[in-house]
């Protein structure tokens, strides 16, 4: 059983990059880095028995990120806040940083729902999505007798 997690959909045609990017870094609200640059890139890959996802997201921490299955929703997200304090004599500064990201998928049929898990570690989210005995029944190849 071969199954699609994910559909690529560009948001922008390109033409309307090409048309805005003169004026990008003076409109841009993100210190200069597009929107792609706080959402992370999923991998997505399948083996025999599983599903796995992997998520790129380095500097976040194990509980920054929620994972919620939903019916046959899987949605991936996370929330980081950083609050940094200066003081000198004549000086006093604070920055913050908040980033968040929201990433859904459609989970095919054959997932076993109640055994997904998933790990962080080394800056790289990983889910992992058992598939269901008959999901790897489906994919073996079955003989025909012929009478």
């Amino acid at each position: 059983m071969s199954a699609n997690l994910a559909k690529a959909t560009p948001l922008l045609p390109s033409f309307f990059d090409d048309m805005f990017k003169p004026w990008k870094d003076l409109f841009d609200s993100n210190g200069g880095r597009s929107w792609t640059a706080t959402v992370p890139a999923v991998n997505i890959s399948e083996e025999k028995d599983v599903f796995k996802l992997s998520l790129a997201a380095p500097g976040m921490s194990k509980g920054d990120f929620n994972v919620d299955v939903d019916g046959d929703v899987l949605t991936i997200s996370a929330e980081k806040e950083e609050k940094k304090e200066t003081k000198e004599e004549k000086v006093n500064r604070e920055e913050y940083n908040y980033s968040s990201f929201t990433r859904s998928f459609r989970l095919p049929e054959g997932v076993k729902m109640d055994n997904i898990s998933a790990v962080y570690q080394d800056g790289v989210l990983k889910v992992i999505l058992p598939k269901k005995e008959v999901a790897l029944k489906a994919d073996q190849a079955k003989k025909i007798e012929i009478h």
